[in-house]
């Protein structure tokens, strides 16, 4: 409802109905309980006319909760025939909306609108409002908290006094959460395409230092004017953020967030300027916890760590050799490594130079010469009488170098260049 309101095209739909889940799977028989304990139902949209519509339609049983003793389930629930005791259950008065579709009129062609908590008035002023006192909605789920700031970042919404005010108290209970939990929030908030203001209110309402203080941490954190004209650490992240698009790599995201995430940890004013001698790979181990603690994947992981590592490899690249360069070109979805470096550039000093500079150099390699296919093997090196060890990697490497280097294209001259620069044995 709040969507259509905002004239946005809803992610999903949801359906709440007085109708209990047996009542619902007896009229679909293709629906499966994945909460019965919470009255939700999945059915499978084809079922519903369209038998190529993909995903599933979640309906919910009219409830009024009882205590939230785990601060997330409810320890009771009651079914109710009253759609207002079911709202009044809620979190945020903007997603109290609801609709009657089977209502619809000329004047009211999406249905009859339900507001029982003021989400109408609220949604039209811009203000994010818990349903009922703050303390008790955040009480029965730590992570509105979270979904507080997102939503007030992504609607370009203020948080209400009041409901400010309780995250503010209540933000170490934060915790309480689990750190998939809060990873998926925080996901949402970087690729949403408001970062930035989401990372100003976590700061503001004291959720940075609880679920990043890695990143509480570049608060104040000084740059060298010459390179840093924009201010320190943590307004520099902030810079980057604002740019990240709606929909963006979550990869590409986390790895604007992080890549300066060693800078706190190795701040040193020497007599010629400030400097963070080491802070890349000081800040690819701290993102490595963080990302850790938060239960990314492996291959998410991988990635992100490959950002924060390699970010800094830019400043080189015109003196980079052939070789240098295409390896550093081939590494795995290269676009975002040079997302990142048009991002940090924007963020701080403003020139694009290295980064248009590394666009034209790549299109200038043709087709398949940043990885082209091994001239030799191993198996040609035994072949030609080298002893199999350890060696075999550091010969292959070198014939693999020397061949982007373009010194040569064919077999013979790759062996003859392993047989002239290595021993056999």
């Amino acid at each position: 409802m709040r969507d259509l309101l905002l004239a946005r095209e809803p992610a999903d739909y949801d359906v709440a109905t007085s109708a209990t889940p047996r009542v619902v799977m007896s009229i679909f028989p293709e629906a499966y309980a994945v909460g019965a304990q919470f009255g939700v139902v999945l059915i499978p949209a084809k079922v519903l006319g369209d038998p190529q519509a993909h995903g599933h339609i979640e309906v919910a049983t009219f409830r009024s909760d009882g205590a939230y003793l785990d601060g997330r389930h409810p320890d009771s629930v009651r079914y109710t025939t009253s759609a207002q005791h079911d709202v009044e259950r809620r979190d945020f008065t903007i997603n109290g909306l609801l609709l009657d579709p089977l209502s619809s009129t000329p004047n009211t062609p999406h249905g009859e609108l339900f507001d029982y908590v003021g989400g109408l008035a609220d949604l039209k002023s811009g203000i994010v409002r818990t349903i009922g006192d703050p303390e008790k909605r955040f009480a029965e789920d730590k992570l509105r908290m979270l979904r507080a700031v997102r939503f007030a970042a992504r609607f370009g919404y203020v948080i209400e006094a009041k409901t400010s005010d309780a995250i503010r108290r209540l933000a170490a209970q934060i915790h309480q959460v689990s750190c998939e939990r809060i990873r998926d929030e925080l996901n949402k908030m970087l690729t949403e395409g408001h970062a930035r203001r989401a990372f100003e209110l976590l700061d503001e309402t004291g959720l940075l230092r609880e679920v990043l203080p890695e990143i509480s941490r570049m608060k104040g954190v000084e740059q060298p004017p010459q390179y840093h004209p924009e201010g320190d650490v943590f307004v520099h992240t902030l810079l980057l953020l604002e740019g990240l698009p709606a929909g963006c790599p979550l990869t590409l995201a986390w790895g604007a967030l992080l890549h300066d995430v060693g800078k706190p940890a190795t701040f040193r004013r020497a007599p010629d300027r400030i400097r963070f001698d080491g802070h890349v790979e000081i800040g690819v181990r701290i993102a490595e916890d963080m990302l850790i603690r938060l239960r990314f994947s492996n291959r998410e992981r991988e990635q992100i760590l490959a950002l924060v590592e390699n970010h800094m490899r830019f400043a080189d690249v015109q003196k980079m050799k052939d070789s240098t360069f295409k390896r550093f070109v081939r590494l795995p979805e290269f676009d975002e490594h040079l997302a990142l470096h048009r991002l940090d550039c924007l963020a701080s000093h403003g020139k694009l130079d290295l980064y248009d500079y590394t666009r034209q150099r790549l299109l200038a390699i043709p087709a398949g010469a940043v990885r082209p296919v091994p001239l030799i093997n191993g198996h040609d090196l035994i072949a030609a009488g080298f002893a199999p060890g350890p060696r075999f990697a550091e010969i292959l490497a070198a014939v693999e170098d020397a061949q982007l280097e373009g010194s040569f294209a064919s077999r013979d001259e790759a062996m003859s260049f392993a047989e002239s620069n290595f021993a056999r044995t």
